[in-house]
């Protein structure tokens, strides 16, 4: 009797993995085809008409304002914290709504120039996908971690097109457990996720092509991981203040105008911010082999390390939708290419561009996180070989030593 009902369970936790990685994949999939499509229309519309991003984030904070109070409960979105308060308490569930409000304004976030990704929005989202499939079907309450991180695992899986990261993220980052169940549960929902891409047709979101290193690079990755750890915590910290700043605006107006000024301004200033800034990233990594040192492209860089950052936060801040995940992996790429940059015209050094960008956006998303499993499978996957495999592995590792030793929290684990 017993092994008809635990076979009964399993039957129906299998069920339900494949019926809600199906929803997450079509999820993740569509959101991030029409983000793309209508951040670049409205990127185009900025470079037409000078100034037009000044108003940009106003009208994208102030459409997600009024989603808010008029459709969505007035309640805030929490980014990932959500998922952990639901994992955490029996009772508490990721209302129904919760997908439709992190899909819309994870949109309507990152078109109108906020300077954060769809990634969080889609985590998120799918992991209500999986609240509401378990809290509908009555599956028995230990099994409720595996049906949202295998929704998170799918969602995840086809943004990147990466199965791997899929398993690791919503083993390291979303439960933050181990069990047998788990890993099979994201182990399926990830080939549910690969099959959705393939015959959808789903592209990486990028496309990288590393090169040969030698053991020579060996110390200067070892260098770009201590700078990385440090940007993470710089970015964690930044994140968490100008949060914490805006939540003190008790008056909703101000607060979007503070915030839409603020993206506003500094997206002129560097129209690199825009939106996700993939954009810019794709196009350094296009270009590696002809980018050649200059003061003023130095300073470029390191004012987007900088201001990606702030930019990130004060959206977050004002109401938009996202989190860490694309902003650190960008500022990892502007990171590796002026650590490139500096060294080999300052010390003599014959770094590879594209190597030390796959290795920096790897470091500072597991800095930033505190997920090193996560961007080690992430960047191995994009590479499509193991060729850059233990440099990732060296940023990755030394990145989160020196983030966790310097500062304990992510902005995924911190409590207020």
């Amino acid at each position: 009797m017993r092994k008809i009902i635990r076979r009964k369970a399993y039957s129906g936790l299998l069920f339900n993995v494949i019926f809600v990685s199906l929803l997450a994949s079509f999820l993740a999939a569509t959101l991030k085809l029409i983000t793309e499509h209508y951040q670049s229309r409205m990127f185009e519309k900025t470079s037409e008409h000078f100034g037009l991003v000044l108003f940009f984030p106003l009208i994208g904070f102030t459409f997600i304002f009024l989603l808010r109070k008029f459709f969505f409960n007035n309640k805030p979105n929490k980014g990932i914290t959500e998922i952990y308060n639901t994992l955490e308490k029996r009772r508490n569930e990721l209302p129904i709504y919760k997908i439709i409000s992190h899909y819309v304004n994870g949109f309507l976030t990152v078109i109108f120039g906020g300077s954060t990704g769809v990634e969080v929005s889609t985590v998120v989202a799918t992991a209500a996908i999986g609240s509401n499939a378990y809290k509908t079907t009555g599956l028995a309450y230990k099994y409720k971690t595996e049906i949202v991180g295998a929704a998170v695992a799918a969602g995840v899986a086809t943004l990147f097109g990466s199965p791997i990261a899929g398993v690791f993220f919503a083993i390291e980052a979303i439960s933050r457990k181990f069990s047998i169940t788990i890993l099979l549960s994201a182990m399926v929902a990830v080939v549910v996720a690969s099959c959705f891409s393939y015959f959808t047709g789903a592209e990486p979101v990028f496309d990288l092509h590393p090169q040969p290193w030698s053991l020579a690079a060996l110390p200067y990755l070892v260098g770009l991981g201590v700078i990385a750890g440090l940007v993470s915590v710089y970015f964690t910290k930044a994140c968490l203040l100008i949060k914490g700043r805006f939540a003190l605006i008790s008056n909703n107006v101000h607060r979007i105008v503070l915030g839409s000024a603020i993206v506003g301004t500094l997206v002129l200033l560097m129209p690199q911010l825009y939106g996700d800034s993939y954009h810019t990233v794709t196009g350094y990594l296009a270009d590696t082999a002809n980018i050649n040192f200059s003061t003023s492209l130095v300073w470029l860089l390191l004012a987007l390390i900088i201001s990606k950052p702030l930019i990130a936060s004060v959206t977050l801040g004002a109401g938009g939708d996202g989190g860490v995940f694309a902003p650190g992996i960008v500022v990892g790429a502007f990171l590796g290419l002026v650590f490139v940059l500096i060294s080999n015209h300052y010390f003599g050094t014959h770094l590879i561009a594209i190597n030390f960008m796959i290795v920096g956006m790897a470091a500072v998303l597991s800095g930033c996180i505190h997920g090193p499993l996560t961007a080690i499978a992430l960047f191995t996957s994009l590479s499509g070989s193991t060729m850059v495999l233990i440099p990732i592995i060296i940023g990755c590792v030394v990145s989160k030593y020196i983030a966790k030793t310097l500062y304990q929290y992510s902005v995924y684990s911190y409590k207020a």
